[in-house]
């Protein structure tokens, strides 16, 4: 692949992480916004550089190929309250804005924005198959990135291709699902969460990136895509086999009542059920490294 100069936000994130590595192997030039440039002073590299929100982004946007926009506040691990609710909303609407303003005003702008979206657009669905074309929910999380790629598509006024990688499960055990899960089978308390009857429509960390970084090599795709395997499990499923490749039994289950309880509007993630197809992957040629869930943990895990 031709070495494009490629800006990101949500760099130094869960995701972020992993995908500015498998962008340097592939010998491209990275700038990286973070809220705390400084921070990353020791980072710096020719091929790799961080700038702040407050840098005159429109001179940034025309050295620019790619904008990859990955930016979000974390959907895990507290309670949704009013401000918590309103932080996941803004933290992705605004830092999508302030792209978009910085790549219409750019005199040479980018060819291709990358902004992340996620499965969660579709609602809970039960055992529904679901593809792009599948209508939207209406609960908070899908209201969120129904907004969310909204934003993003104001850059297509500047001819700018906008594509939209609606996420799933991420598979890795650093963040997301999998980590809260990884705990207690580890302590023999393993088990599924909630009915264990709704799908999880997960993916490996490796095919993810290899997902986002898909559009730029195939200019044919642009709007949303799912990124999640062809092989959404239960559940159920998904606890037997991390159980199974931890070792571990899997019969301890959390009730749904006890998530609702204890996490609020925020066990939604969890408790969803999203039997999600990634069509549009698959109709343009994308091959899934990961499409069986025992072989994808067995390799995080």
């Amino acid at each position: 692949m031709e070495s494009k100069n490629i800006l990101i936000t949500g760099g130094t994130g869960f995701i972020g992480k992993f995908l500015v590595s498998e962008l340097l192997k592939a010998g491209h030039f990275i700038t990286i916004i973070t809220r705390n440039p400084q921070k990353y002073s020791e980072k710096q590299a020719d091929n790799r550089n961080y700038i702040g929100w407050d840098d005159d982004l429109v001179s940034v946007m025309n050295k620019i190929d790619v904008v990859i926009n990955l930016a979000g506040e974390n959907l895990f691990g507290k309670r949704w309250s009013e401000a918590v609710k309103k932080k996941i909303y803004d933290s992705r609407i605004d830092a999508t804005k302030n792209l978009v303003d910085a790549i219409v005003k750019a005199k040479t702008a980018p060819e291709l924005f990358i902004s992340a979206s996620g499965v969660g657009i579709y609602g809970d669905k039960g055992d529904m198959i679901l593809d792009e074309a599948s209508k939207t929910g209406d609960d908070f999380l899908a209201r969120v990135c129904v907004d969310w790629e909204k934003e993003s598509q104001k850059a297509i006024s500047a001819g700018i291709r906008v594509v939209n990688p609606r996420i799933g499960v991420v598979l890795e055990p650093s963040g997301g699902m999998l980590e809260k899960m990884v705990l207690p089978f580890r302590m023999f308390v393993g088990g599924p969460i909630g009915s264990g009857e709704q799908y999880i429509p997960w993916i490996h960390i490796g095919d993810l990136c290899r997902a986002i970084i898909f559009p730029i090599e195939n200019p044919e795709l642009s709007g949303p895509y799912n990124s999640c395997s062809p092989e959404p499990v239960t559940m159920n499923e998904l606890a037997k086999t991390l159980g199974r490749v931890m070792n571990r039994p899997s019969f301890f289950k959390v009730p749904e009542f006890v998530l609702n309880t204890v996490l609020g509007e925020a066990a939604q993630p969890a408790l969803s059920s999203l039997r999600v197809q990634p069509k549009v992957l698959q109709v343009t040629g994308f091959a899934f490294e990961f499409e069986d869930l025992q072989e994808a943990l067995a390799d995080v895990v």
